[in-house]
Protein backbone atom coordinates (compact mmCIF):
# COMPACT_ATOMS: atom_id res chain seq x y z
CA UNK A 1 0.00 0.00 0.00
CA UNK A 2 1.32 3.41 -0.95
CA UNK A 3 2.02 5.53 2.11
CA UNK A 4 0.02 8.65 2.83
CA UNK A 5 0.50 11.22 5.57
CA UNK A 6 -1.74 13.97 6.92
CA UNK A 7 -0.36 16.70 9.21
CA UNK A 8 -2.57 19.36 10.81
CA UNK A 9 -1.50 22.96 11.52
CA UNK A 10 -1.86 24.14 15.11
CA UNK A 11 -3.84 27.27 16.05
CA UNK A 12 -1.78 30.36 16.75
CA UNK A 13 -2.99 30.26 20.38
CA UNK A 14 -1.61 26.76 21.01
CA UNK A 15 1.31 26.45 23.45
CA UNK A 16 4.34 24.55 22.17
CA UNK A 17 6.85 22.59 24.19
CA UNK A 18 10.39 23.10 22.96
CA UNK A 19 11.79 19.92 24.54
CA UNK A 20 11.52 18.11 21.21
CA UNK A 21 11.55 18.88 17.51
CA UNK A 22 9.63 16.18 15.66
CA UNK A 23 9.48 15.37 11.94
CA UNK A 24 7.65 12.63 10.07
CA UNK A 25 7.63 11.37 6.48
CA UNK A 26 6.56 8.47 4.35
CA UNK A 27 9.71 6.51 3.35
CA UNK A 28 11.76 8.50 0.81
CA UNK A 29 9.26 11.36 1.02
CA UNK A 30 9.58 14.95 2.22
CA UNK A 31 10.02 15.49 5.94
CA UNK A 32 7.10 17.34 7.59
CA UNK A 33 7.45 19.22 10.85
CA UNK A 34 4.94 18.40 13.58
CA UNK A 35 3.72 20.97 16.08
CA UNK A 36 4.76 19.76 19.54
CA UNK A 37 1.93 20.65 21.92
CA UNK A 38 2.60 21.27 25.58
CA UNK A 39 0.44 18.99 27.73
CA UNK A 40 0.59 19.02 31.52
CA UNK A 41 0.80 15.74 33.44
CA UNK A 42 0.63 14.49 37.06
CA UNK A 43 -1.07 16.17 40.01
CA UNK A 44 1.44 15.90 42.86
CA UNK A 45 4.01 17.83 40.83
CA UNK A 46 2.59 19.18 37.59
CA UNK A 47 5.10 19.00 34.76
CA UNK A 48 5.22 19.99 31.11
CA UNK A 49 5.09 17.03 28.79
CA UNK A 50 4.81 16.98 24.99
CA UNK A 51 2.41 15.60 22.39
CA UNK A 52 2.28 15.29 18.61
CA UNK A 53 -0.51 13.92 16.44
CA UNK A 54 -0.91 13.05 12.77
CA UNK A 55 -2.70 10.59 10.44
CA UNK A 56 -1.17 8.06 8.07
CA UNK A 57 -1.59 4.85 6.14
CA UNK A 58 1.16 2.49 5.05
CA UNK A 59 4.39 3.30 6.92
CA UNK A 60 6.11 6.42 8.24
CA UNK A 61 9.54 7.29 9.59
CA UNK A 62 9.89 9.55 12.62
CA UNK A 63 12.76 11.75 13.72
CA UNK A 64 12.76 13.18 17.27
CA UNK A 65 15.40 15.77 18.19
CA UNK A 66 15.91 15.87 21.99
CA UNK A 67 16.61 19.50 22.84
CA UNK A 68 17.09 18.80 26.56
CA UNK A 69 20.39 17.16 25.69
CA UNK A 70 21.64 13.93 24.16
CA UNK A 71 20.04 11.03 26.06
CA UNK A 72 21.98 7.98 27.19
CA UNK A 73 19.04 5.69 26.48
CA UNK A 74 15.55 5.84 25.05
CA UNK A 75 12.49 3.63 25.45
CA UNK A 76 9.23 3.50 23.52
CA UNK A 77 6.18 2.32 25.46
CA UNK A 78 3.95 0.36 25.56
CA UNK A 79 6.67 -2.25 25.35
CA UNK A 80 4.19 -4.62 23.71
CA UNK A 81 4.43 -2.54 20.53
CA UNK A 82 7.91 -3.95 20.06
CA UNK A 83 9.26 -0.75 18.48
CA UNK A 84 13.03 -0.56 18.85
CA UNK A 85 14.29 3.02 18.32
CA UNK A 86 17.68 4.01 16.98
CA UNK A 87 19.57 6.58 19.04
CA UNK A 88 22.08 8.79 17.24
CA UNK A 89 23.44 11.52 19.50
CA UNK A 90 20.48 13.74 20.37
CA UNK A 91 18.27 12.16 17.69
CA UNK A 92 15.77 9.31 18.15
CA UNK A 93 14.72 7.51 14.96
CA UNK A 94 12.01 4.89 14.51
CA UNK A 95 9.49 3.59 12.02
CA UNK A 96 5.75 2.94 12.36
CA UNK A 97 3.86 0.58 10.09
CA UNK A 98 0.43 0.80 11.72
CA UNK A 99 -1.53 3.38 13.76
CA UNK A 100 -0.61 3.44 17.44
CA UNK A 101 -0.23 5.54 20.55
CA UNK A 102 3.14 5.59 22.23
CA UNK A 103 5.38 7.35 24.71
CA UNK A 104 8.97 8.30 23.84
CA UNK A 105 10.94 8.38 27.10
CA UNK A 106 14.59 9.36 27.44
CA UNK A 107 16.73 8.31 30.39
CA UNK A 108 13.69 6.90 32.20
CA UNK A 109 11.87 10.26 32.39
CA UNK A 110 8.11 9.61 32.23
CA UNK A 111 7.12 13.22 32.93
CA UNK A 112 8.99 15.17 30.25
CA UNK A 113 8.24 12.54 27.64
CA UNK A 114 6.82 12.82 24.13
CA UNK A 115 3.37 11.34 23.45
CA UNK A 116 2.85 10.28 19.83
CA UNK A 117 -0.70 9.79 18.56
CA UNK A 118 -0.35 8.25 15.13
CA UNK A 119 -3.90 7.82 13.81
CA UNK A 120 -5.14 6.04 10.75
CA UNK A 121 -6.28 8.25 7.90
CA UNK A 122 -9.69 9.81 8.33
CA UNK A 123 -11.71 8.55 5.38
CA UNK A 124 -15.29 9.60 6.15
CA UNK A 125 -15.01 13.11 7.55
CA UNK A 126 -18.22 15.18 7.33
CA UNK A 127 -18.27 17.94 4.75
CA UNK A 128 -19.43 21.52 5.40
CA UNK A 129 -22.37 20.99 3.08
CA UNK A 130 -23.62 17.94 4.99
CA UNK A 131 -26.78 18.44 6.98
CA UNK A 132 -26.92 17.96 10.74
CA UNK A 133 -23.23 18.73 11.29
CA UNK A 134 -21.96 21.34 13.75
CA UNK A 135 -19.96 24.04 11.90
CA UNK A 136 -18.39 26.90 13.87
CA UNK A 137 -15.98 29.38 12.35
CA UNK A 138 -12.94 30.39 14.42
CA UNK A 139 -13.67 32.95 17.12
CA UNK A 140 -15.74 33.43 20.27
CA UNK A 141 -19.21 31.89 20.22
CA UNK A 142 -22.20 32.05 22.53
CA UNK A 143 -23.25 28.52 23.28
CA UNK A 144 -26.92 29.54 23.48
CA UNK A 145 -26.83 30.97 19.96
CA UNK A 146 -25.29 27.77 18.62
CA UNK A 147 -27.97 25.65 20.25
CA UNK A 148 -30.66 27.86 18.69
CA UNK A 149 -29.10 27.40 15.29
CA UNK A 150 -28.74 23.66 15.80
CA UNK A 151 -32.38 23.42 16.81
CA UNK A 152 -33.59 25.58 13.93
CA UNK A 153 -34.94 28.20 16.36
CA UNK A 154 -32.67 31.08 15.46
CA UNK A 155 -34.16 34.42 14.54
CA UNK A 156 -33.16 36.94 11.93
CA UNK A 157 -33.69 34.90 8.79
CA UNK A 158 -32.70 31.47 7.58
CA UNK A 159 -29.85 29.83 9.45
CA UNK A 160 -27.29 27.58 7.77
CA UNK A 161 -28.06 23.88 8.06
CA UNK A 162 -24.45 23.15 8.93
CA UNK A 163 -22.18 24.35 11.73
CA UNK A 164 -18.53 23.22 11.77
CA UNK A 165 -15.44 23.36 14.02
CA UNK A 166 -12.78 24.22 11.46
CA UNK A 167 -9.07 24.54 12.18
CA UNK A 168 -8.30 27.31 14.64
CA UNK A 169 -9.08 28.37 18.21
CA UNK A 170 -12.69 28.39 19.40
CA UNK A 171 -14.12 29.68 22.69
CA UNK A 172 -17.67 28.85 23.74
CA UNK A 173 -18.70 31.89 25.75
CA UNK A 174 -21.09 30.11 28.15
CA UNK A 175 -18.88 27.05 28.20
CA UNK A 176 -21.42 24.31 27.51
CA UNK A 177 -22.64 23.29 24.08
CA UNK A 178 -25.86 21.30 24.47
CA UNK A 179 -26.00 19.02 21.44
CA UNK A 180 -29.51 18.13 20.21
CA UNK A 181 -30.56 14.66 19.08
CA UNK A 182 -29.51 13.49 15.66
CA UNK A 183 -26.55 15.89 15.31
CA UNK A 184 -22.83 15.46 14.69
CA UNK A 185 -20.26 17.77 16.29
CA UNK A 186 -17.10 17.63 14.19
CA UNK A 187 -13.76 18.99 15.43
CA UNK A 188 -11.47 19.21 12.43
CA UNK A 189 -7.77 18.50 12.82
CA UNK A 190 -5.98 21.59 14.10
CA UNK A 191 -8.98 22.94 16.03
CA UNK A 192 -8.94 23.71 19.77
CA UNK A 193 -12.32 24.17 21.46
CA UNK A 194 -12.57 25.74 24.92
CA UNK A 195 -15.88 24.40 26.13
CA UNK A 196 -17.76 21.29 27.17
CA UNK A 197 -19.96 19.08 24.98
CA UNK A 198 -23.20 18.16 26.75
CA UNK A 199 -25.52 15.36 25.66
CA UNK A 200 -28.54 15.32 27.99
CA UNK A 201 -31.80 13.51 27.26
CA UNK A 202 -30.76 13.07 23.62
CA UNK A 203 -30.08 10.23 21.22
CA UNK A 204 -28.21 9.54 17.99
CA UNK A 205 -25.39 12.04 18.59
CA UNK A 206 -21.79 11.84 17.35
CA UNK A 207 -18.87 13.94 18.65
CA UNK A 208 -15.77 13.29 16.58
CA UNK A 209 -12.80 14.65 14.67
CA UNK A 210 -9.07 15.13 14.97
CA UNK A 211 -9.41 18.34 16.99
CA UNK A 212 -8.96 19.04 20.69
CA UNK A 213 -11.12 20.09 23.65
CA UNK A 214 -8.79 22.33 25.63
CA UNK A 215 -9.80 23.18 29.21
CA UNK A 216 -6.46 23.79 30.91
CA UNK A 217 -7.22 27.38 31.88
CA UNK A 218 -10.78 26.71 33.10
CA UNK A 219 -11.21 27.09 36.87
CA UNK A 220 -11.61 23.87 38.82
CA UNK A 221 -14.85 25.15 40.39
CA UNK A 222 -16.73 24.84 37.09
CA UNK A 223 -16.74 21.00 37.24
CA UNK A 224 -16.79 20.91 33.45
CA UNK A 225 -16.22 17.64 31.65
CA UNK A 226 -14.86 17.57 28.13
CA UNK A 227 -17.86 15.44 27.16
CA UNK A 228 -20.86 14.82 29.42
CA UNK A 229 -23.45 12.20 28.45
CA UNK A 230 -26.49 12.04 30.74
CA UNK A 231 -29.81 10.21 30.28
CA UNK A 232 -28.97 9.60 26.61
CA UNK A 233 -28.66 6.73 24.16
CA UNK A 234 -26.80 5.87 20.98
CA UNK A 235 -23.94 8.33 21.49
CA UNK A 236 -20.53 8.09 19.78
CA UNK A 237 -17.32 9.89 20.77
CA UNK A 238 -14.40 9.30 18.41
CA UNK A 239 -10.86 10.50 17.73
CA UNK A 240 -10.79 13.76 19.73
CA UNK A 241 -8.16 14.78 22.30
CA UNK A 242 -9.08 16.14 25.76
CA UNK A 243 -6.57 18.37 27.55
CA UNK A 244 -6.81 19.06 31.30
CA UNK A 245 -10.55 19.24 32.07
CA UNK A 246 -11.39 20.49 35.58
CA UNK A 247 -13.42 17.30 36.16
CA UNK A 248 -13.84 13.98 34.28
CA UNK A 249 -12.76 13.76 30.67
CA UNK A 250 -15.93 11.84 29.73
CA UNK A 251 -18.82 11.43 32.16
CA UNK A 252 -21.57 8.88 31.54
CA UNK A 253 -24.71 9.06 33.64
CA UNK A 254 -27.69 6.70 33.20
CA UNK A 255 -27.00 6.32 29.50
CA UNK A 256 -26.89 3.35 27.14
CA UNK A 257 -25.46 2.31 23.81
CA UNK A 258 -22.41 4.57 24.08
CA UNK A 259 -19.38 3.92 21.86
CA UNK A 260 -16.04 5.63 22.57
CA UNK A 261 -13.13 5.04 20.18
CA UNK A 262 -9.65 6.51 19.71
CA UNK A 263 -10.22 9.09 22.45
CA UNK A 264 -7.07 10.57 24.05
CA UNK A 265 -6.98 12.43 27.36
CA UNK A 266 -4.63 14.20 29.78
CA UNK A 267 -5.53 15.56 33.24
CA UNK A 268 -3.69 17.04 36.22
CA UNK A 269 -6.28 17.95 38.85
CA UNK A 270 -8.10 16.06 41.60
CA UNK A 271 -11.35 14.34 40.54
CA UNK A 272 -10.09 14.42 36.96
CA UNK A 273 -10.82 10.83 36.06
CA UNK A 274 -10.68 9.66 32.46
CA UNK A 275 -13.98 7.91 31.68
CA UNK A 276 -16.46 7.37 34.53
CA UNK A 277 -19.90 5.82 34.32
CA UNK A 278 -22.84 5.62 36.72
CA UNK A 279 -25.94 3.48 36.09
CA UNK A 280 -25.13 2.76 32.45
CA UNK A 281 -25.69 -0.11 30.01
CA UNK A 282 -24.14 -1.31 26.79
CA UNK A 283 -20.91 0.72 26.80
CA UNK A 284 -18.01 -0.01 24.43
CA UNK A 285 -14.65 1.75 24.89
CA UNK A 286 -11.83 0.87 22.52
CA UNK A 287 -8.46 2.14 21.37
CA UNK A 288 -8.31 4.94 23.95
CA UNK A 289 -5.29 6.52 25.66
CA UNK A 290 -6.00 7.91 29.14
CA UNK A 291 -3.25 9.63 31.15
CA UNK A 292 -5.07 10.94 34.20
CA UNK A 293 -4.52 12.28 37.70
CA UNK A 294 -7.33 10.14 39.10
CA UNK A 295 -8.89 6.86 38.01
CA UNK A 296 -8.50 6.18 34.30
CA UNK A 297 -11.79 4.23 34.11
CA UNK A 298 -14.30 3.98 36.96
CA UNK A 299 -17.48 1.88 36.84
CA UNK A 300 -20.17 2.58 39.44
CA UNK A 301 -23.87 2.04 40.11
CA UNK A 302 -26.16 4.82 41.36
CA UNK A 303 -24.68 8.18 42.23
CA UNK A 304 -26.21 11.65 42.48
CA UNK A 305 -29.00 12.04 39.93
CA UNK A 306 -28.29 8.67 38.32
CA UNK A 307 -30.02 5.52 39.49
CA UNK A 308 -29.80 1.88 38.54
CA UNK A 309 -27.44 -0.96 37.74
CA UNK A 310 -24.46 -0.80 35.41
CA UNK A 311 -24.31 -3.72 32.99
CA UNK A 312 -22.50 -4.76 29.82
CA UNK A 313 -19.27 -2.75 29.59
CA UNK A 314 -16.41 -3.65 27.24
CA UNK A 315 -13.02 -1.90 27.33
CA UNK A 316 -10.48 -3.18 24.79
CA UNK A 317 -7.26 -2.38 22.93
CA UNK A 318 -6.48 0.59 25.17
CA UNK A 319 -3.67 2.25 27.15
CA UNK A 320 -4.22 3.35 30.77
CA UNK A 321 -1.74 5.61 32.57
CA UNK A 322 -2.77 6.66 36.09
CA UNK A 323 -0.35 9.26 37.42
CA UNK A 324 -2.65 9.15 40.48
CA UNK A 325 -5.13 6.49 41.70
CA UNK A 326 -6.36 3.42 39.80
CA UNK A 327 -6.11 2.53 36.15
CA UNK A 328 -9.33 0.50 36.69
CA UNK A 329 -11.77 1.05 39.59
CA UNK A 330 -15.03 -0.91 39.89
CA UNK A 331 -17.80 -0.91 42.46
CA UNK A 332 -17.47 1.99 44.91
CA UNK A 333 -20.76 3.89 44.51
CA UNK A 334 -24.31 2.53 44.46
CA UNK A 335 -27.83 2.75 45.83
CA UNK A 336 -26.90 2.68 49.51
CA UNK A 337 -30.28 4.16 50.44
CA UNK A 338 -32.05 1.18 48.86
CA UNK A 339 -30.93 -2.34 48.07
CA UNK A 340 -27.70 -1.52 46.29
CA UNK A 341 -27.00 -2.06 42.59
CA UNK A 342 -25.75 -4.84 40.36
CA UNK A 343 -22.56 -4.08 38.41
CA UNK A 344 -22.19 -6.97 36.00
CA UNK A 345 -20.86 -8.20 32.67
CA UNK A 346 -17.73 -6.01 32.77
CA UNK A 347 -14.83 -6.96 30.50
CA UNK A 348 -11.32 -5.63 29.85
CA UNK A 349 -9.29 -7.11 26.98
CA UNK A 350 -5.92 -6.20 25.41
CA UNK A 351 -4.98 -3.44 27.86
CA UNK A 352 -1.55 -1.89 28.52
CA UNK A 353 -1.21 -0.30 31.97
CA UNK A 354 1.73 2.12 31.93
CA UNK A 355 1.52 3.62 35.43
CA UNK A 356 -0.16 3.40 38.84
CA UNK A 357 0.94 5.82 41.55
CA UNK A 358 -1.19 6.31 44.65
CA UNK A 359 0.19 7.46 48.03
CA UNK A 360 -2.97 6.44 49.97
CA UNK A 361 -3.01 2.72 50.73
CA UNK A 362 -6.82 2.61 50.68
CA UNK A 363 -6.80 3.32 46.95
CA UNK A 364 -4.25 0.89 45.61
CA UNK A 365 -4.76 -1.50 42.73
CA UNK A 366 -3.99 -1.41 39.02
CA UNK A 367 -7.10 -3.57 38.72
CA UNK A 368 -9.37 -2.70 41.63
CA UNK A 369 -12.79 -4.12 42.50
CA UNK A 370 -13.65 -2.37 45.76
CA UNK A 371 -17.34 -2.90 46.43
CA UNK A 372 -19.32 -0.67 48.79
CA UNK A 373 -22.81 0.89 49.04
CA UNK A 374 -24.64 -2.49 49.14
CA UNK A 375 -23.46 -3.22 45.58
CA UNK A 376 -22.87 -6.64 44.11
CA UNK A 377 -20.21 -6.95 41.39
CA UNK A 378 -20.25 -10.09 39.27
CA UNK A 379 -19.12 -11.58 35.97
CA UNK A 380 -15.97 -9.50 35.43
CA UNK A 381 -13.02 -10.47 33.24
CA UNK A 382 -9.52 -9.14 32.64
CA UNK A 383 -7.87 -10.79 29.64
CA UNK A 384 -4.58 -10.05 27.89
CA UNK A 385 -3.50 -7.34 30.34
CA UNK A 386 0.11 -6.13 30.31
CA UNK A 387 1.15 -4.17 33.40
CA UNK A 388 4.45 -2.34 33.08
CA UNK A 389 6.53 -1.36 36.14
CA UNK A 390 4.68 1.23 38.21
CA UNK A 391 5.68 3.58 41.00
CA UNK A 392 3.36 2.97 43.97
CA UNK A 393 0.35 0.77 44.65
CA UNK A 394 -0.50 -2.88 44.14
CA UNK A 395 -1.28 -5.10 41.20
CA UNK A 396 -4.77 -6.37 42.15
CA UNK A 397 -7.20 -5.37 44.89
CA UNK A 398 -10.50 -7.28 45.23
CA UNK A 399 -12.44 -6.45 48.38
CA UNK A 400 -15.94 -6.09 49.76
CA UNK A 401 -15.55 -3.10 52.05
CA UNK A 402 -16.96 0.07 53.55
CA UNK A 403 -14.88 3.08 52.59
CA UNK A 404 -15.41 5.53 55.45
CA UNK A 405 -15.21 8.50 53.11
CA UNK A 406 -17.67 7.29 50.45
CA UNK A 407 -19.74 4.34 51.69
CA UNK A 408 -22.49 4.55 54.34
CA UNK A 409 -22.76 0.76 53.99
CA UNK A 410 -20.45 -2.04 52.89
CA UNK A 411 -20.96 -3.87 49.64
CA UNK A 412 -22.92 -7.09 49.32
CA UNK A 413 -20.43 -9.26 47.46
CA UNK A 414 -18.18 -10.09 44.51
CA UNK A 415 -18.91 -13.09 42.27
CA UNK A 416 -17.15 -14.70 39.28
CA UNK A 417 -14.03 -12.73 38.38
CA UNK A 418 -11.59 -14.09 35.80
CA UNK A 419 -8.01 -13.04 35.07
CA UNK A 420 -6.46 -14.62 31.98
CA UNK A 421 -3.10 -13.88 30.36
CA UNK A 422 -2.13 -11.10 32.77
CA UNK A 423 1.57 -10.19 32.96
CA UNK A 424 3.62 -7.94 35.26
CA UNK A 425 7.38 -7.48 35.07
CA UNK A 426 7.94 -4.86 37.75
CA UNK A 427 8.64 -4.79 41.48
CA UNK A 428 5.86 -4.12 43.97
CA UNK A 429 6.40 -4.32 47.74
CA UNK A 430 2.66 -4.24 48.44
CA UNK A 431 0.91 -7.60 48.01
CA UNK A 432 -2.30 -8.02 46.07
CA UNK A 433 -5.38 -8.54 48.26
CA UNK A 434 -8.58 -10.59 47.99
CA UNK A 435 -10.91 -10.20 50.97
CA UNK A 436 -14.59 -10.28 51.92
CA UNK A 437 -16.31 -8.18 54.57
CA UNK A 438 -18.10 -10.77 56.75
CA UNK A 439 -19.67 -14.19 56.47
CA UNK A 440 -22.58 -12.86 54.37
CA UNK A 441 -20.64 -10.32 52.29
CA UNK A 442 -18.09 -12.49 50.55
CA UNK A 443 -15.83 -12.85 47.53
CA UNK A 444 -16.76 -15.99 45.57
CA UNK A 445 -15.11 -17.49 42.52
CA UNK A 446 -11.91 -15.70 41.44
CA UNK A 447 -9.72 -17.57 38.95
CA UNK A 448 -6.27 -16.67 37.60
CA UNK A 449 -5.22 -18.43 34.39
CA UNK A 450 -1.70 -17.81 33.13
CA UNK A 451 -0.92 -14.98 35.52
CA UNK A 452 2.76 -14.26 34.88
CA UNK A 453 5.03 -12.25 37.15
CA UNK A 454 8.62 -11.83 35.91
CA UNK A 455 7.84 -14.41 33.26
CA UNK A 456 6.86 -17.12 35.77
CA UNK A 457 3.36 -18.56 35.88
CA UNK A 458 1.78 -18.01 39.31
CA UNK A 459 0.14 -21.16 40.70
CA UNK A 460 -0.11 -20.24 44.39
CA UNK A 461 -0.99 -17.04 46.28
CA UNK A 462 2.49 -16.97 47.82
CA UNK A 463 4.20 -17.14 44.43
CA UNK A 464 2.24 -14.10 43.25
CA UNK A 465 2.51 -12.12 46.50
CA UNK A 466 -1.23 -12.39 47.23
CA UNK A 467 -2.90 -12.06 50.61
CA UNK A 468 -6.12 -14.09 50.64
CA UNK A 469 -8.16 -12.67 53.51
CA UNK A 470 -11.24 -13.87 55.31
CA UNK A 471 -14.67 -14.49 53.80
CA UNK A 472 -13.38 -15.67 50.43
CA UNK A 473 -14.26 -18.87 48.59
CA UNK A 474 -13.06 -20.69 45.47
CA UNK A 475 -9.93 -18.66 44.71
CA UNK A 476 -7.88 -20.58 42.11
CA UNK A 477 -4.57 -20.16 40.30
CA UNK A 478 -4.25 -22.20 37.08
CA UNK A 479 -1.81 -22.60 34.22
Amino acid sequence: MKGQLKVYPAPAEATANSDYAVRVRVPDGEWQELFTYEVLVDMHQVRKSSMVTFDFVGAVEMEVLCRRGAPREVELRPKALGIVPQLEGDMVLFRLDHPCKLSVETDGDRFHNLHVFANGLETDAPQPEDGGVVFIAPGVHKSADLVERLSGKGSGGPEPAVLYFGPGFHLLEEGLLAVPSGKTVYLAGGSMVVGSMLCKHVEDVTIRGRGMIFLRDIAKTTYWRSVQIDFSRNIRVEDIISVDPPHYSIHLGQSEQVYIRNFKSFSTRGWCDGIDMMSCRDIVIEDVFLRTSDDCIAIYGSRGDFNGDTRSVMVRNSILWADVAHPVNIGCHGDHGGNGDIIADIHFDQIDILEHHEPQDGYWGCMSINVGDKNTVRDVSFRNIRVEPFELGRLIDIRVLQNEKYNPYPGQGIRNVEFENVSFDGECPHPSVIEGYDETRTVEGVVFRNLRIHGQTVLTPEAGSFVIGQHTHHIRFEE
